[in-house]
């Protein structure tokens, strides 16, 4: 390694005038100040990025969306390598194929891919990295009718820890490095290296409908909950739903890939047939419909606090009395508990190679969230709110854990014992083997990164 390292790209510094804008996440619970952001522009600024911490000895996190919910893509003291400006996409419609810089977001990777007609999944807010959401696996409104991101992702460009102390870039591939791949297609934020491009199989989609029901109340849960467990994985592939509960309200989100209102509205008619509820649709194009249901950044909390669980097998009805009981009382109106359908192409599509993704064969993904606190107000520390939010969701994941089986990485449970297995199962020696293969001096290391087969638990390489 040349011992002149120096950083490239857009560097801030504490004290620099933008330093307070560029250390804050999505999430304001956590707060860090490290040493210096790099905003790369280009490959080069991480390689340099990397070599120079490597060289003084200070700790690494990797960036994009800024959405990483526990703030471990951030650090006291360290460096972090953020790649949000890495933005391009180059669009191949002969072959079904898209490779995009990291940087872009996920709105912005749905309306590069609808201008051309095209679409690969992605969650669901538009404002998380495209990067981040894909290499924890990615799933969202049309995960039955195309898998996950990390199904469709075919290649990467990744900057990882070299031997001789520096940096190194790695072509990633299902014939290059196509282990490394395996990893990356689930469990590849921030464990490996920082990767700076991705390639992903596309497919045609010009047409989709956008359903919303809502009920007033949480007084129908149980009917609701039902209907949806029974009818949301198992319905025809091209739609994919959600259910999204608050204290005051119950709210169905459908997505109908190339098919009719009226298909919508008979695929989900064992859902909508509870009660009474208020029904929207909105016939447009993928890239439209995924820009109207964004919500603007101001107008979320300020704090979040997310635990992660993935459901086997239907919630019996003391479950769903539970989540209704634990919805009644929500310290707050923004707090919620969300689940997506799984099933469809999520059971059928792994990708030649395989993925790390452990949790293929889920009914569906649930997770309870608190949201307090209003952006430019009080920090978290101040807000009489925090300990309520967090007692709340502490006793209501753990009075859930008896229904579940599993968690998803990009949600991490930070006080989970067994994390390792929660999120990747079976596959966790394989990734260590990985890990010892690309990061054997542990540079990567973070809260729950993996430690390397054989190597060390912690470390600065």
């Amino acid at each position: 390694m040349n011992p002149t390292t120096e950083l490239t790209g857009r560097v801030v510094r504490a004290g620099d005038a933008d330093y307070p804008e560029a250390t804050s996440g999505w999430n304001l619970l956590f707060r860090h100040e490290p040493v210096a952001i790099v905003f790369a522009r280009e490959t080069l600024d991480v390689v340099n990025a990397l070599g120079w911490a490597r060289q003084h000895g200070v700790a690494v996190r990797v960036r994009s969306g800024r959405h990483c919910l526990e703030g471990w893509s951030n650090v006291d003291g360290g460096i972090v390598i953020d790649v949000s400006e890495m933005k391009s996409a180059t669009v191949d419609a002969a072959s079904g194929t898209a490779t995009v810089g990291a940087g872009l977001n996920q709105l912005e990777a749905v309306t590069a891919l609808g201008r051309a007609g095209l679409a690969a999944p992605t969650g669901t807010e538009g404002s998380v990295g495209l990067v981040g959401a894909t290499l924890g696996g990615g799933f969202g409104l049309l995960t039955r009718y195309l898998g996950m991101a990390s199904d469709n992702l075919l290649a990467a460009e990744v900057v990882v820890a070299s031997g001789s102390g520096g940096a190194e870039v790695l072509t990633v591939d299902d014939t290059t490095n196509s282990d490394l791949l395996w990893a990356l297609r689930g469990a590849g934020n921030g464990n490996f290296g920082v990767v700076t491009s991705l390639t992903y199989n596309v497919r045609p989609l010009t047409q989709t409908v956008y359903l919303t029901a809502t009920w007033p109340g949480i007084g129908s849960l149980k009917e609701v909950f039902e209907a949806w467990q029974r009818c949301g994985p198992h319905t025809d592939n091209r739609l994919t739903s959600q259910l999204e509960i608050h204290r005051d309200d119950i709210t169905l989100i459908g997505l109908l890939a190339a098919g009719s209102e009226q298909e919508a509205t008979q695929l989900l008619a064992p859902i909508l047939s509870v009660g009474d509820p208020e029904v929207s649709m909105t016939n447009a194009d993928w890239a439209a419909n995924y820009a109207g249901f964004q919500i603007p950044l101001d107008r979320e909390p300020a704090n979040w606090k997310f635990t992660s669980q993935f459901v086997y097998d239907p919630f019996p009805a003391e479950a769903i009395e539970l989540v209704g009981a634990f919805m009644a009382k929500a310290p707050t109106p923004e707090s919620n508990y969300f689940v997506n359908a799984f099933g469809g192409a999520v059971h059928v599509s792994e990708p030649q190679g395989g993925s790390a993704f452990a949790h293929r064969s889920a009914l569906f993904y649930a997770e309870p969230g608190a949201a307090w606190g209003t952006r430019g107000g009080n920090p978290a520390t101040d807000d009489p709110l925090t300990s309520t939010c967090l007692d709340w969701i502490a006793e209501f994941t753990a009075a859930l854990a008896p229904y579940v089986n599993g968690a998803y990485a990009n949600v991490p449970n930070a006080a989970a014992a067994n994390w390792e297995h929660d999120y990747w199962g079976t596959n966790v020696e394989r990734l260590r083997k990985v890990k010892a293969k690309y990061d054997p001096d542990n540079v990567f290391c973070f809260e729950q990164s993996i430690p390397p087969a054989g190597g060390p638990v912690s470390g600065n390489g």
